[in-house]
């Protein structure tokens, strides 16, 4: 009898495997959505790689995966000291007015809520007031006579680990583009960082410190908190040379390098989570990667590159609001001619990332743009906005596209929602080891954040 139950189990068992192989492989056929391969097969023909994963973003924990200057390489430390120094309002302790002490930070005008860039169409740092939700509310004061403002639009500090050069002009850093620029890094100016030899993030962290009068001060050494931080962050370098602006310029690099979207819908669906997108996203993502060819410039993991185009954009002067200091005449108007002074660089800029453009209502080098349809319309069209400059500098890439309004709308889907990261407050500390307010820390800003 036990010999009898044991070949009637056995016959059981090897049945129940044989129905169950059979049901998975023969009656449980795999469904496939058509519009998820049509995705896949349009990445991997626009992938150098023929793979999806060229387009993906590691995480921030990630460090090792993160593309970085092998003369600052990336640690944990230096990583949580540049959050703070990129945060501190403490380094604006030596502005051009005493009155306008401790107000503004990096992150003034590159702050998270507006993709690490500047939330209005005219970035203010010292003698401006007022922040708003995303920096859209920030004004300049009447009673500073000349507030710290660029005449061409602030770049997002986001995705910066994949650009060797950075600025629209790319005039930061000393390898990829600019190898052989080294006579234009004059003595006295901004330029001569790069002669420290990092790429442009690191140069541009350190450079921006002078331009901005952002100082490692000994009030801020004094400070446990800061000094152990360095410590932790440099600690072969000799006490003597650690706390430098150098230094803080560095780890403010490495914290930049970490900015990354990976939360975005699009990610996620890179990921593997197919229903993170919308079948409206996907089909814009269809032409994004396909027929609207917008992958040609906007590629790799931050739909960006390194390449300068002359699209025909209209500058800040041209912007409708009004700006400060801005001419017709003022030499970011250039483009990438502004530092190489070459004439075959006139008026070509550098391809910007493009995560997180929602929110802005200016965009452009010269926020003349007021949405992502707007620039998709435009680069549609291919007519140039901007009369000075001549047809003969447009780049042969600037033609009409061919896109029906149903076609820029399902681009725009894409562009606006899937690469929206809606979590870049991970990136932004609770408090500062200083105690004072962030990102800005003027009287209107400190009454909107109720923050004293």
């Amino acid at each position: 009898m036990r010999l009898y139950n044991n070949i009637i189990g056995q016959t059981l068992f090897l049945s129940i495997i044989i129905f169950s192989t059979y049901s998975c492989s023969s009656d449980a056929p795999i469904t496939i959505d058509p519009l998820d391969e049509t995705l896949k097969t349009t990445l991997s023909d626009a992938s150098p790689s023929g793979n999806k994963n060229y387009f993906k973003l590691p995480k921030s924990s990630e460090l090792s995966k993160i593309p970085q200057d092998p003369n600052n390489v990336l640690t944990a430390e230096k990583v949580a000291l540049g959050a703070y120094l990129f945060h501190e309002t403490g380094l604006s302790s030596h502005p051009n007015d005493e009155d306008y002490q401790y107000t503004y930070s990096c992150a003034t005008c590159h702050n998270a809520s507006a993709g690490f860039q500047s939330g209005t169409f005219q970035a203010i740092g010292e003698g401006g007031l007022g922040f708003g939700l995303i920096g859209e509310s920030r004004i300049p004061d009447p009673n500073h006579p000349l507030p710290d403002v660029q005449s061409i639009r602030t770049p997002s500090a986001m995705n910066i680990a994949y650009q060797k050069n950075i600025l629209w002009n790319g005039q930061f850093g000393s390898k990829d583009k600019n190898i052989n620029t080294s006579h234009l890094w004059k003595t006295g100016t901004p330029l001569e960082k790069n002669r420290l030899n990092y790429d442009g993030a690191e140069t541009q962290a350190i450079a921006g410190q002078d331009v901005h009068r952002l100082n490692i001060t000994p009030e801020l050494l004094n400070m446990k908190a800061y000094k152990n931080m360095f410590d932790e962050a440099f600690p072969s370098v000799p006490q003597e040379d650690r706390y430098s602006a150098v230094n803080a310029g560095l780890a403010i690099a490495a914290y930049e390098r970490t900015l990354l979207p990976y939360k975005s819908p699009w990610q996620q669906y890179l990921d593997g989570n197919e229903t993170a997108m919308s079948d409206e996203q996907k089909e814009g993502a269809i032409l994004f990667f396909g027929k609207a060819n917008c992958v040609s410039c906007h590629t790799g993991p931050a739909l960006s590159s390194m390449e300068f185009y002359a699209l025909g954009v209209g500058d800040m002067v041209d912007c409708i609001e009004p700006t400060l200091r801005t001419s017709i005449n003022d030499k970011e108007n250039r483009g990438r001619a502004s530092f190489t002074n070459l004439a075959s660089d006139e008026y070509k800029f550098k391809v910007p990332q493009i995560y997180n453009l929602r929110d802005l209502k200016y965009l452009g080098h010269g926020a003349t743009f007021k949405s992502v349809e707007d620039i998709i319309r435009y680069k549609n069209d291919a007519i140039a906005e901007n009369s000075r400059v001549p047809a003969g500098k447009l780049s042969p890439e600037f033609v009409p596209l061919g896109l029906s309004n149903d076609e820029i709308n399902k681009l725009t889907q894409f562009v606006k929602f899937a690469l929206y990261d809606d979590d870049l407050e991970r990136y932004v500390p609770d408090l500062l080891p200083s105690g004072l307010c962030f990102p800005n820390g003027d009287a209107v800003s400190k009454n909107e954040m109720g923050c004293e």
